[in-house]
This record gives structure tokens, sequence and C-alpha cells, in this order.
């Protein structure tokens, strides 16, 4: 039989696998976080129909003489550029800037994905579309330890953020000078205790004939404010309340101006859990009820020295192999690893204009070798109608 007719079927399949995977592109053209992929030819066996000559004084060397036997798919190659990026507005929603996948965990498997359109289930679990839970480390007291092996992001809604002891507070504004001898002005700010139980802090500035005092009733607390030109003179008062200790150093003295007010205090009441924000070093920030904002957990990403030699495992996830190496887990924004976007996916790599460029060249190639697998069996056909 005829070398071009196997030629010519071999050609057929490999331009089927390219129609095939341009096919799942275009398919993909809308899927979050996949990544196009391409087909790389090449030659099949080539049959040695001449051996090479050595070249000699009398004589010039040949070349070897070789027919080729076709065409084969010597690989699919995944391309990993970076995809568009997409404003969603969810908070959930993550883009990974730059190198990096995200890690979920689906059943027994840890796979890797670049599609972070995440939510938490009725558990508080992190999750994918597909119920894959996402990875990372746990906040102990909103410290993160990236050391340890990454598990599940656990959203914790009965989370609670401590009382804390107001041990500071700071007044800034102004006194006015033109303020009468025994005028009095009275400023409170609500300061708590370790169970978090709040209770008034009142400080009473009295005008004097060389300044003011500072007097706090409740500790007998009391302090002297000069001022030179309307700046304090020295180096400013701080004032001992009990256990709260009251800055004043920014407290000013110019005219007719009462703006003298607390700025400020570091103690808070317990609070419960209300929001949570995902910030571009992948930390989940928990918002509680008293105005505190703690650390929670960290999402995790992997790098891989062989990317394009990971397997697609569905779902717009991959699964490592023995040529894509292990997977290197790390923190967003470090060294070798992207930054997250809040709010932000990253869509589908796919380009529309070089696919259907694609489909043109393998059509025509497909019908090229249709046209060799014709020819040749006209070939076949004249020589069995030699003998008549």
């Amino acid at each position: 039989m005829l070398r071009s007719l196997y030629s010519g079927i071999s050609g057929l399949r490999s331009h089927q696998t390219m129609l095939d995977v341009t096919g799942n592109n275009i398919a993909n053209v809308n899927t979050v976080g996949f990544k196009a992929s391409s087909v790389v030819f090449e030659d099949s066996l080539s049959q040695l129909v001449g051996n090479p000559g050595i070249p000699g004084d009398q004589v010039g060397g040949r070349n070897p003489a070789q027919v080729g036997l076709g065409v084969q798919v010597a690989g699919v190659r995944t391309n990993f550029a970076q995809g568009s990026a997409q404003n969603t507005g969810r908070g959930g929603d993550l883009m990974i800037g730059g190198e990096g996948f995200f890690a979920v965990r689906s059943g027994g498997d840890v796979l890797y994905t670049r599609a972070g359109a995440f939510s938490f289930d009725g558990t508080g679990k992190m999750v994918t579309a597909d119920g894959a839970i996402v990875q990372g480390w746990a906040a102990q007291n909103g410290v993160v330890n990236t050391g340890q092996t990454p598990g599940n992001i656990v959203l914790p809604q009965e989370a609670i953020s401590p009382a804390k002891a107001t041990t500071s507070a700071t007044v800034t504004g102004n006194l006015p000078s033109t303020a009468k001898p025994g005028d009095a002005i009275v400023r409170d700010v609500t300061v708590y205790d370790a169970q978090g139980t709040g209770s008034t802090l009142s400080l009473t500035f009295t005008r004097t004939a060389t300044g003011w005092t500072v007097s706090e009733p409740t500790s007998g607390a009391t302090g002297t404010l000069s001022f030179t030109d309307g700046k304090q003179t020295g180096a400013g008062l701080t004032l001992t309340a009990g256990a709260v200790t009251v800055d004043l150093t920014a407290v000013t003295g110019y005219a007719d101006l009462s703006t003298a007010a607390f700025t400020g205090q570091d103690g808070a009441a317990a609070g419960t859990l209300k929001s949570y924000s995902i910030t571009s070093d992948g930390s989940v920030v928990g918002t509680f009820s008293n105005g505190r904002t703690q650390t929670l957990a960290k999402i995790a990403l992997a790098t891989f020295a062989n990317p394009e030699g990971l397997e697609k495992a569905g779902g717009t996830s991959y699964r490592t192999t023995v040529n894509s190496g292990a997977a290197q887990i790390g923190e967003a924004g470090k060294a070798g690893f992207g930054t997250l976007g809040s709010g932000t996916l990253e869509m589908s790599n796919v380009d529309l204009s070089q696919e259907f460029t694609n489909l043109i060249v393998a059509q025509r190639g497909f019908q090229a070798n249709a046209r060799v697998i014709t020819t040749s069996d006209e070939v076949l056909q004249e020589l069995t109608q030699l003998k008549r």
C-alpha cells in the first residue's frame, strides 16, 4: 500500500485533535480562570530509502534519503498567561495578579486553581463554586503562623473580639485664652476595664490667671496647663487618672477657639463579628461590632517549577504530576507569588481571533490531508486497472 495513504490518515487524526482543542478553548471563552491550550505537531518516524555515503578522494559523500511516514501530536500545551480582570464587587471574588494558584481540597485530593469565585458555606468554610474547600492558615488571636501546614479556611461566625482595658487616652484641640478666670470646660470619654465594662472618664478644665488647671474627680488627679504664644510651656502635660494615662501634649491655648476634646482611647468592649474583607496579601480580616478589626485567617498560594506539567482535573482545577514538581506553598505578595485583588475575577485568557484562525488552519489542514487520501486512492485504482 502507498505510504502517502497512511500519512494522510495521520494528518486527519492530528488535525482532528487540533480541532478538538480549539473547540474546547472557544467553549470556555467565558470560564473564570480558564487557560487556553494549543497543539504541537511533530513528524513521525521517517523511512530510510538511501543510505548516506562517505566522501572520498574521487567521489563526494551522499546524504541519507528518507521518506516521512506522517505527522503526530507531540503534545498539548497550556498557556498560563494572565487573563483579563473583571470587577464583580463581591468580597469573596479574588484574582491572583502574577504567579500562583489557589490550593483547594476536594475530598482527599488537594487541587490547584486560578478561579477565585469563593464564598462561605453554612458551616463557615470558604469554598469554590463546586464545593472544594480553600486552603490557608487560621489565625490565633490575630496572629497567623504561615510555617504550619495549610488547612481549611473557616470563618468563625461566633468569633468574638475580646474586651481591652483602656490604658491611654488623648486630648487635642484648643482652650481659649480669652476665657475668664473661673470658667470651666468639661470633656468626657467612655473608657473600659478588662471585662469590657464602660465608665466615664471626665476632665474639668478651669481657667486661672496664669493658665488652666485640669482635674479628674474620680481618681483625684490634677495638673496645670500654661501656654506661651498659644503653645504649651515645656514638654506638655500628661495626666495619670487611675489606670488611664491621658496625653494632653497636643492641646493649644490660642484665643477664642474652644475645641479641646478627647480624640481617642485604646480600650474596647467585647464585640461580635459583623463583616469581613480580604487584603492583597490574602489576610481575611474581620470587622467587629466594637469597631475593632482582627485577622482571622490567611489564604495560601502555590507555585510550581513547571506549571505546564500540571494535569487538568476538571472544574478549572489542576493536580500535580511527576513533571510539574511539588507545590511550593507561600503567601501572596512574597517573592515568587502574586498579589490578590478582592472584588475581581480573572477571566479566560482565550483569544478568540487566534482561535478562529486556528479553526481555519485546522480545517484546511484536514481538507489537504483528505485530498492526499483521495489522490492515493486514485493511484491505487489505476494500479488495479492495469490488468483488464
